[in-house]
Formats: C-alpha cells, structure tokens, sequence
C-alpha cells in the first residue's frame, strides 16, 4: 500500500465528512436562490445596503443568479469552510502525526523524507480535489431544478477549480509550517493566522482607500477576484494560488529534511 493511499484510508471519514458539509451549505444557499432571485423584496433590500459593506461582504446584485452565487454560495461561508478543511488536513500531514509520536514509526519503514512528506501532501491535494468535485457534481445535478440554469457549466466548473485550488493553497501552508516546525499547535495558529489576514485583506482594508491594494496580494484576493463565475478561470489569478502552495510546501519540506526529528 502506498503512502498516499494509506493517508487517504486513514483519514477518509474526515476528507468525506468534509466534503458532505461544504457541498450541503452550498446547496442549501443554491437552493434559496428562488427566493431571493430576480425582483423579489429580500433582493431589493440586499441591493439597498451601503457599498462598502456590500464590497466588504462581497455582496453583489441579488436580483441576478450570477450575482447571488459569487455572493452567498461561492462568496463567504463555503471558502470559509474549504480553508477550515485545508488547514486541518495539511496540518495533520506532518505536524499532527509528528506531535502524536506516530510519525517515527512510518519512518521506521524502508520510506524517504521527501517521499513521506509529498505523499502525503498529495493525498490532502486529493481530497481537496474530491471535495471541490463533488461540489461541482451536486451543482450542476440542482442547476435546472433549483432554477439558476443561467449560469453556464463552464463558469460555475470555473469557480469550484478556483475554489479548489484556494483550498489547495491553504493545505499547503498548513502543510509547509508544519513540516517546518513539527508542532501542530504553533500549526493551526499560524495557518489560522494567515487566513484571517488574507480575509480581511480582502474585504475589510480595501475599504480604506490607500489599502486597496491588498485584495491583489491574498488568497481570498485570488480566488474571487476577476469573477470566475462571470468571466471564467482567471488564469493568473490560479497561477498565484499555486505559486504560493509551492513555495510553502518546497520550504516545508526542506526544513522537514534537516530537522532532528526525535528532539
């Protein structure tokens, strides 16, 4: 049995526990569209809020599918919910087995540092992957039922890929301070840390006007900026994602490689 797959077995309740919950919140926001679409009051009072609380909420039209979506499904709680799944599984890579005392008995195979570490980071990349498909799957199932047939396959396979690659990005980091520091307290804190500056770069500073600069620098930035489910895949905006993960991840693993493990 490979690394990898042993990773998955282990872990599978959680990965799947978590791919269920992101996908059910988006169904459920899906499925109030009716609701609060076209010209209905619920609408109208959202569109009536004060700019800067609908750009800091990422609040666009309500009255159109496309606007509701990037609000509400794609907009706040599922993100929120897919950096909360990445962190933890990226955390528990490395860190987590390592605090646990379990992660000296899998190097006492015949199995690398660098094998184990992107073993298992391939693992949580594939999880994160199975999760933004099921969601993508589901979201297209409830598309003509639940009335948003507007918006086109394509763009909505656009906004779960950025999704997933967010997700990514974030297990990633996780994943790299722990490989680097081997403890998962100062893992999830420092992970947690950074997504709670990255979202509030993204919504909040912008609204000062000389910070509006840093939307463009922030995984949440990358992820909604440019409107993927408008526009499509904004390929610029995937490549930032992934830069990052890799760059936390080859710094990870090669701090993971020197460390005396047993101290």
């Amino acid at each position: 049995m490979t690394v990898s797959v042993k990773q998955l077995r282990d872990n599978r309740r959680s990965y799947l526990s978590w791919a269920g919950v992101i996908t059910a919140v988006a169904v459920l926001y899906a499925a109030l569209w009716p609701v609060f679409g076209h010209n209905s009051g619920l609408a109208s009072m959202v569109n009536s809020f004060p700019q800067a609380m609908k750009d800091a909420f990422h609040m666009a039209d309500y009255s159109t599918a496309t606007g509701y979506f990037s609000s509400t499904v794609f907009g706040l709680l599922v993100p929120i919910l897919m950096a909360v799944f990445a962190i933890t599984a990226g955390t528990q890579a490395i860190a987590g087995d390592e605090q646990a005392g379990t992660l000296d008995l899998v190097l006492a195979h015949p199995v690398g540092r660098n094998r184990l570490a992107l073993a298992r980071l391939g693992a949580v990349v594939a999880a994160i992957v199975g999760a933004g498909g099921l969601l993508l799957v589901v979201i297209l199932a409830i598309r003509v039922p639940a009335k948003f047939a507007e918006l086109s396959a394509a763009n909505l396979a656009a906004i779960c890929l950025q999704l997933t690659l967010f997700g990514i990005c974030f297990a990633a980091i996780a994943f790299g301070i722990g490989a680097y520091t081997g403890r998962r307290v100062i893992t999830l804190g420092a992970a947690a840390y950074l997504a709670v500056v990255s979202y509030l770069a993204d919504s909040f500073l912008p609204q000062i006007s000389i910070l509006k600069w840093t939307q463009n620098v922030t995984p949440f930035g990358w992820y909604l900026n440019g409107e993927p489910l408008r526009n499509g895949i904004q390929w610029g905006n995937c490549a930032l994602l992934l830069g990052l993960a890799a760059l936390f991840a080859a710094a990870g693993i090669w701090q993971f490689n020197r460390r005396d493990l047993t101290a």
